[in-house]
């Protein structure tokens, strides 16, 4: 129609856009429910009818739930404020325990409940119990809020409300959950003397939080302030379980052992958690007998093995040389009707590798489809360095990196550590750089353990510039190297003669504050005997010593191959004697070390006495050892050196 202008809902300007404030009133009104009394209808627009057969219906029971998602609008929008208080106040709302419980449950934000709650335990007729208290408390844990969180479990141990051992209980575990053992010890003491009597529920909480964070030896003193509690406050199951444990972290196996007895002596039946800790623990500790005797008694017992009992048992074994024991376990369980899963596999996987059963490692896996235990990163770790470990063509390993990808496994951190280690023993240090890079692209931090291995590889092939920028490049992203990494770098130094850089980088990890290990010391020792410093190399051996770092094997090798060089066989002779009545015993490197240096000296009836010695310690003569005596006599026949033998 000419002239007919039609009027748009609302206006394209920003300036018109903008929200007009309302009114207190009009924002009340919005949400005001209609009645008979003011014109209101139903959704029709007639009016509300009541039957007067029927009683008046009370507004609270018709619309409650109406008001109450009417008021959970007004918090969203609004949040706790005037507006809000407001809207309670015409909705009618009654501020008791059930409209606080919603309001903490409902989806609001966190700001908004915790002013709401502290408005309610103010009103006159209106006090929070512990239904209210646990509420707020477990919406401040969800949002992560710590200390407003300790402050309302504090408001709630000093407030007269009410708080049982299940409240306690879980206030216990919330705050080992938020790593706050120390206030959940303060707390249980609290409750525990004003609120209420404890029971092995809220004790078994406390020593579950103890247990998650190590504290270990306050959990045995929880343990006797339980047992002296008496009442219906008896260790049970779970109590014992997690003592168990403990002991068993602690080293303490005869206590472990003492629960366990006294477990069965009060006619409580151990759990199969139980018997796999004391398991464990002997494999760990080497009894494999008594390892086994409790694996028969949980079976003696009627308490079925389940596949965590079978994981430790075949661990067990595998790490006792047992190989074939752990697979027919394997075998055993799968036919009394115990399904593998993928870390048992796993770990027969590795026990196979190491016990140089590879193709029987490879079966299994072909066989982890039929057996419902998909490989993980962990199994393809497993076999990529065992392939390594084998000496294996690295092409086969990088084959399984490639089927692993395929397969849509990621590779872990520890996969590429693997790879890159593997390909520098195999000299193929170009691909592992390349490996380096991806590793990088992907966002994985940087590996010491991987720089480490390139560094030593790249030091070898005395490629020396290299290993300094990859070193380097570690330091300025790292941060703080391990001391592994300094030994690697300080040992290729000192073998290309930049011995003075090699003792700033041992004094700049010191100050760094990383501790320098026995690597690092001997690192540093064989860097100063190739420059003839034996004595500087001998007061580093002293320092190593007093800082409590002990030498091992390699390090008085070191020494003795300075003395042998520099001050000749006599040194030489007197540190390997010295050595055959100390804690680290000569070996054929020693032996070998102190030859060639009398051979060196022409003392050759000296070198063969000491062959002798040698054969009698129970050392077999090797290329090194016949190379020694060959160097100083020269061309030797097979029957003058028979005579020497």
């Amino acid at each position: 129609m000419a002239g007919y202008i039609t009027r748009r809902p609302f206006s394209a300007s920003p300036r018109l856009c903008r929200r007009i404030p309302q009114t207190e009133n009009e924002i009340v009104k919005m949400f005001k429910l209609p009645s008979v009394s003011d014109g209101g209808g139903d959704r029709w627009g007639d009016p509300v009818r009541q039957d007067p057969r029927r009683p008046p219906r009370s507004r609270r029971a018709t619309s409650a739930r109406a008001l109450d998602e009417r008021f959970l609008r007004i918090l969203k929008i609004f949040r706790w404020g005037p507006d809000a208080e407001k809207a309670l106040e015409v909705m009618l709302l009654r501020v008791d325990h059930r409209l606080v419980l919603e309001i903490l449950t409902a989806d609001v934000e966190i700001s908004t409940k915790l002013h709401f709650f502290r408005w309610a335990g103010k009103r006159k007729n209106f006090q929070h119990d512990a239904s209210t208290y646990m509420a707020l408390i477990r919406c401040l844990d969800e949002a992560r809020l710590a200390g407003e969180m300790w402050n309302a479990i504090q408001d709630m141990v000093r407030s007269p409300c009410a708080i049982g051992p299940a409240e306690l209980s879980e206030i216990v575990r919330i705050l080992g959950g938020a790593k706050m053992v120390d206030k959940a010890c303060t707390i249980f003491y609290q409750i525990k003397t004003r609120k209420c009597r404890a029971t092995a529920m809220a004790y078994n909480a406390m020593i579950g939080v103890l247990m998650q964070e190590g504290h270990l030896e306050k959990v045995h003193e929880i343990y006797n302030e339980m047992c002296d509690e008496g009442g219906g406050c008896l260790p049970d199951t779970v109590t014992y379980e997690s003592l168990i444990a403990a002991f068993c972290k602690l080293g303490r196996g005869d206590s472990a052992v003492r629960l366990f007895e006294e477990m069965k002596e009060n006619h409580l039946q151990p759990t199969p958690k139980i018997y796999n800790t004391l398991m464990s623990m002997f494999f760990k500790s080497g009894q494999v007998d008594r390892a086994l005797d409790i694996f028969h008694q949980m079976r003696d017992t009627c308490c079925v093995p389940n596949v965590f009992t079978y994981t430790e048992l075949i661990k067990g074994l595998g790490g006792a040389g047992r190989t074939d024991d752990a697979y027919k376990v394997f075998a055993d369980m799968r036919r009394r009707g115990c399904n593998p899963d993928t870390v048992l596999i796993n770990n027969l996987i590795n026990i196979m590798s190491k016990a140089g059963r590879l193709e029987d490692a490879l079966k299994l896996f072909d066989e982890m489809k039929a057996l419902h235990c998909p490989p993980n990163v962990v199994t393809y770790n497993t076999i990529i360095k065992s392939l390594f470990d084998s000496k294996s063509d690295a092409a086969e390993a990088s084959h399984w990196f490639e089927k692993m990808k395929e397969n849509g496994i990621l590779p872990s951190a520890f996969t590429y550590s693997i790879l890159i280690d593997g390909l520098c023993k195999t000299n193929r240090v170009e691909y592992a750089l390349r490996l380096l890079e991806e590793m990088d692209e992907r966002g994985f931090p940087p590996c010491p353990a991987a720089y480490c291995s390139l560094i030593n590889a790249l030091g070898k092939a005395k490629r020396y510039e290299a290993a300094g920028e990859l070193f380097q490049e570690l330091r300025e992203n790292c941060g703080l190297s391990s001391s592994r990494v300094y030994a690697v770098m300080i040992k290729h130094l000192g073998k290309c003669g930049r011995l003075d850089d090699a003792l700033d980088l041992f004094s700049e990890m010191k100050k760094l504050g990383c501790t320098p290990d026995v690597f690092a010391y001997n690192a540093l020792m064989a860097g100063m005997v190739r420059a003839g410093l034996i004595d500087e190399a001998y007061s580093v051996l002293r320092s190593m010593q007093e800082h409590g770092c002990a030498p091992d094997l390699n390090s008085h090798n070191i020494i003795l191959n300075g003395l042998g060089k520099i001050g000749g066989p006599k040194p030489a002779m007197e540190m390997l004697s010295r050595m055959k009545t100390s804690e680290v015993k000569p070996d054929a490197v020693s032996y070998n070390t102190v030859l060639g240096s009398l051979s060196r000296a022409g003392m050759l009836e000296e070198a063969a006495r000491l062959m002798k010695k040698m054969r009698l310690n129970g050392f077999d003569y090797d290329l090194i050892t016949y190379s020694s005596i060959l160097e100083a006599v020269g061309k030797v026949d097979d029957e003058s050196f028979s005579s020497i033998t």
